[in-house]
């Protein structure tokens, strides 16, 4: 039987912000400058990323919801350690 991805995270996907790329550039900015709301949005802006990488994991015997938390960390730690210089 095959589990819909999404419903095992609780990630309805079509309620997910799609930020274009001039907003993403915005809110690099804010994060920045330390605005967690920006940081926030951009999180979950971006959580359809995380859910289509972990959808190559899907049978390979990993809890699927502890892939979707690893990402969500790795998205994190990538927006905390983004260099706006090199963009």
């Amino acid at each position: 039987m095959q589990v819909n991805k999404v419903e095992i995270c609780g990630v309805n996907t079509s309620e997910l912000p799609v930020l274009k790329n001039k907003q993403m550039k915005e809110l690099l900015l804010q994060i920045k400058n330390g605005d967690e709301e920006a940081r926030q949005q951009f999180v979950r802006g971006n959580l359809r990323l995380v859910l289509s990488v972990i959808k190559k994991f899907n049978n390979r015997g990993e809890n699927i919801d502890d892939l979707f938390q690893i990402g969500c960390i790795g998205l994190i730690k990538a927006i905390d350690n983004f260099d706006l210089a090199k963009m």
